[in-house]
């Protein structure tokens, strides 16, 4: 099976300038934050970490983080970072196909990585190993991702599609996706992304 995912464009959303971007992050992480709280848990997993910021986050709140990325320059930059905040995060370049057998965790945090991914059912089961209880995943909520995409004139020849986005989801059809493994116990909705906290069974 092929769960990897491409590289993504490792665009620094969490620290832009522009302020519309950084209104919709704020909501994004607000939501993302609220969810960890029900989680509440000591240790975590995350795939598709990018630059580290959400594990940085939870490391920061006293959660023992092991983050992974597909892209070692993204690991690179995510292990600098973490060092520049004096946070320890066991960070590893390791596509989600080649972490079967990787010893779970309580919380597995898989956010923008979805949509990447060419069989996004293998995916899903392979992050049901990793977890133990909870899996915190969000994936751009379409049609309003593309949409947003054209209104700011970017990717307009490919309809707003983002490159390396091979999977759209709308929220109910994101969340029947998810349920086809984990039980749901939360939804968040901030612009443009859905995100969910679902439960093992």
């Amino acid at each position: 099976m092929s769960t990897a995912q491409p590289a993504g464009n490792y665009y620094d959303k969490y620290h832009t300038r522009n302020p519309i971007a950084r209104y919709l992050m704020r909501g994004f992480l607000e939501a993302f934050d609220s969810l960890c709280k029900v989680a509440a848990v000591e240790s975590a997993i995350e795939v598709g970490c990018g630059e580290g910021e959400l594990s940085m986050r939870l490391a920061a709140a006293g959660v023992r983080m092991r983050a992974f990325d597909i892209a070692d320059e993204a690991i690179l930059e995510a292990r600098k970072r973490a060092s520049d905040a004096s946070l320890e995060i066991e960070f590893s370049s390791c596509a989600l196909d080649q972490m079967v057998g990787t010893s779970p965790s309580p919380l597995v945090v898989c956010c923008e990585v979805l949509e990447h991914l060419d069989d996004p059912h293998a995916g899903l089961a392979v992050l049901e190993s990793l977890t133990t209880r909870w899996l915190l995943a969000s994936v751009p909520r379409e049609p309003v991702w593309r949409a947003l995409n054209m209104m700011r004139g970017r990717y307009l020849s490919r309809l707003g599609n983002t490159p390396g986005h091979v999977n759209h989801w709308g929220r109910e059809g994101f969340k029947s996706f998810v349920a086809t493994r984990f039980d749901l116990v939360e939804v968040r909705t901030p612009l443009p992304w859905t995100m969910l906290l679902c439960r093992r069974r």
